[in-house]
C-alpha cells in the first residue's frame, strides 16, 4: 500500500510530470514537486493534486547544490521520509542548433540541468534513503529516472539534449548496481513523442508523421501514459526488476519492414 508514502517529483508541475504527479497521487503517496518557477505560478495544477493527496512544493533548480540540498531538508522537516525520487525534470535547448554550430552554453545548460542535476539529487536522496532502510526494515523505497527515446534516438540538431538522456540512462545502470545491496530499485522510463508544452512547436511536423505511418499506435503519447508505468513502479509491482527501462512510445523503436 502507498498510504504515507512520500513521492519527490522534479519538474512535477507541467508536462509529463505533472502525468506522473497525477498519477501517484491516484494511488495514495504524498507528494513533493518542486520545479524552478514560484509557487503562485503553479497554483493550478498544485491545487488539482491537492484535492487527491498532500502536495508540498518548492521552487529548487536540481542544478544548484545549495538548491538540492535546500529540497532535501525541506522534505525531512515537511513529511521525515522520502520513499520515491522521480528525476523527470529537463530542459531542451533554448534554440536547436546543428551540432556543427551548437554553443558550449547551450551544451552546459542542458547537461548541468538533465544530467548533472538528477545524478548528484539522486545521490543525496539515495543516502538519505540508504539511511532509512537501515533504521527500518521495511522501508520501501525507488528511484524512478525519466529520460527520453533520444537515449539512443539521434537527432543532430538537439545533441546536448540526446547526450544528457543518454548519461540518464548510464546513471540508472549506475544507481541500480550501487543500491542493490540495499534493495533499492533504480528503474528507467523512456518516453517518445508526447504532448507537452515542450512539443508544443513541433505539434503539425509530428501530427503529419503520426498520420504517416511512424508509430504503431497512431497516436500523440500523453503524460499518463508515462505517470502510469512510474506508478507501477513506485507501488513495487516490479519490485524485483531493478536497472529495467521501459520505453513508452507507441511502437515507434519497433523494428519493422
Amino acid at each position: 500500500m502507498a498510504d504515507e508514502r512520500v513521492a519527490l517529483v522534479t519538474g512535477g508541475s507541467r508536462g509529463i510530470g505533472f502525468g506522473i504527479a497525477q498519477s501517484l497521487a491516484a494511488e495514495g503517496f504524498q507528494l513533493v514537486i518542486c520545479g524552478v518557477r514560484n509557487e503562485d505560478a503553479v497554483q493550478q495544477p498544485l491545487a488539482a493534486l491537492r484535492e487527491q493527496t498532500e502536495v508540498a512544493y518548492f521552487s529548487a533548480d536540481v542544478s544548484i547544490a545549495a538548491d538540492r540540498q535546500r529540497l532535501r531538508d525541506g522534505i525531512q522537516a515537511k513529511f521525515g521520509a522520502l520513499h520515491v525520487l522521480v528525476n523527470n525534470a529537463g530542459v531542451a535547448p533554448k534554440v536547436r542548433a546543428d551540432i556543427l554550430d551548437a554553443s558550449e552554453d547551450s551544451y552546459d545548460w542542458v547537461m548541468d540541468v538533465n544530467l548533472k542535476g538528477p545524478y548528484f539529487l539522486t545521490q543525496l536522496m539515495a543516502n538519505w534513503m540508504i539511511a532509512q532502510r537501515k533504521a527500518a526494515a521495511d522501508f520501501a523505497g525507488c528511484i524512478v529516472n525519466v529520460s527520453s527515446i533520444s537515449s539512443t534516438v539521434a537527432s543532430p540538431s538537439r545533441g546536448e539534449y540526446c547526450l544528457s538522456k543518454a548519461g540518464m540512462s548510464m546513471a540508472t545502470l549506475l544507481w541500480a548496481t550501487r543500491l542493490g545491496e540495499y534493495d533499492i530499485p533504480v528503474y528507467e522510463v523512456r518516453p517518445g513523442i508526447t504532448e507537452t508544452d515542450m512539443t508544443a512547436g513541433v505539434k503539425e511536423k509530428y501530427d503529419t508523421l503520426i498520420a504517416d505511418g511512424l508509430l504503431l499506435q497512431q497516436r500523440w503519447g500523453q503524460p499518463a501514459d508515462t505517470g502510469k508505468v512510474v506508478a507501477m513502479m513506485a507501488r513495487g509491482d516490479v519490485g524485483y526488476s531493478t536497472g529495467q527501462v521501459i520505453t513508452v512510445d507507441g511502437g515507434l523503436l519497433v523494428p519493422r519492414l
